[in-house]
């Protein structure tokens, strides 16, 4: 299915590459953005040109806030495994433990604030696929740091954190929201439709309660629920006991929205031990781009086995994939 792009989209396209400052420049993406056709053959140059215009938003807001001070670092962590996971949270909610409990990973744990001063990329094994985890430093209404834009732009998704042992937990995990809000970035329950502004990142979202282990939980609880209602799913772990950690890979892996699909050669079997993990819903010729970018254009047909089909039936390139799909490609 061809973009089809407008003549006008062309010529905002020039007026984009021909400018010289970055104000120019945003002008031309946002003109883009209007013209371009939103349909799902133009997903790939919707989600550039938001990257685009988010990333020179950021730029001008800091030349005109005065010079930063340098980065110890890119924090660029290219996506791994089924999908990118960021967690966000206040100061001592419990983000660094859990990612020891999820993961290989060894950040530092202790009970005093602002003990993540850079961000942990840790690897969350799910029965046969794998999800990335990334443990972000806590945020406040007066302490964010300016790379979690950049973090927050690369992730899937992302996993509030609520502290239930402390008494002002939902006034704290409400500010990570406004202060999230002010940098563009809109966490939101899975399922909400795409945000029009393209400068907006949202991020599909689960609120996780914390430290249920407490004496006092409970009684917290309840008032976060009070606080924050069904804004979001609420799961519920005790990192501490193991509490809920179970059900909450499961849930991490539901929350990215993809399916495993399993590829083979002709004549040989199936390679069931690293699925590819496209979005629901996703074709044949989508799962071909990911397997490989040229194979998207010059796939034809596949053979496929499955519920929704007989083993290893043919199908066309605009097929729509089910999760355990067994997949063959013919070019």
């Amino acid at each position: 299915m061809a973009v089809n792009l407008p003549p006008h989209y062309h010529d905002a396209d020039a007026r984009y590459k021909k400018a010289q400052t970055p104000e120019d420049k945003l002008v031309a993406l946002k003109e883009m953005w209007v013209l371009l056709p939103k349909h799902k053959a133009s997903e790939k140059v919707q989600a550039e040109l938001k990257t685009k215009i988010s990333e020179l938003t950021d730029q001008i807001e800091q030349a005109k806030s005065g010079p930063k001070k340098a980065a110890p670092g890119s924090y660029k962590f290219p996506r791994q495994g089924a999908g990118q996971i960021a967690f966000v949270g206040p100061p001592n909610a419990g983000k660094s433990q859990l990612l020891t409990k999820l993961t290989k990973a060894t950040p530092t744990v202790a009970p005093y604030p602002f003990t993540t001063r850079e961000p942990i990329p840790g690897m969350m094994d799910y029965e046969d696929t794998r999800v990335q985890l990334i443990d972000l430093p806590p945020i406040t209404a007066d302490q964010f740091e300016p790379f979690i834009t950049d973090v927050t732009r690369a992730a899937d998704a992302a996993v509030l954190f609520l502290d239930l042992s402390d008494d002002d937990g939902p006034t704290a995990t409400q500010a990570v929201l406004d202060r999230l809000k002010l940098a563009r970035r809109e966490l939101v329950p899975p399922g909400t439709p795409p945000i029009d502004d393209p400068a907006v990142y949202a991020l599909p979202t689960i609120l996780l309660a914390t430290k249920s282990d407490d004496e006092a939980a409970d009684i917290r609880l309840e008032i976060a629920r009070e606080s924050f209602g069904t804004r979001f799913p609420l799961h519920i772990i005790s990192a501490e006991r193991g509490d809920g950690l179970p059900e909450l890979r499961k849930t991490l892996y539901d929350l990215l929205g993809v399916m495993r699909i399993y590829t083979k050669q002709p004549g040989k079997p199936a390679d069931m031990t690293s699925p590819f993990t496209p979005l629901i819903g996703s074709t044949v010729s989508e799962l071909a781009g990911r397997v490989h970018r040229d194979l998207e254009d010059t796939v034809k047909s596949a053979r496929v086995w499955g519920t929704s089909v007989h083993d290893g039936q043919t199908v066309g390139r605009d097929h729509i994939l089910h999760d355990k799909d067994i997949v063959e490609l013919h070019t």
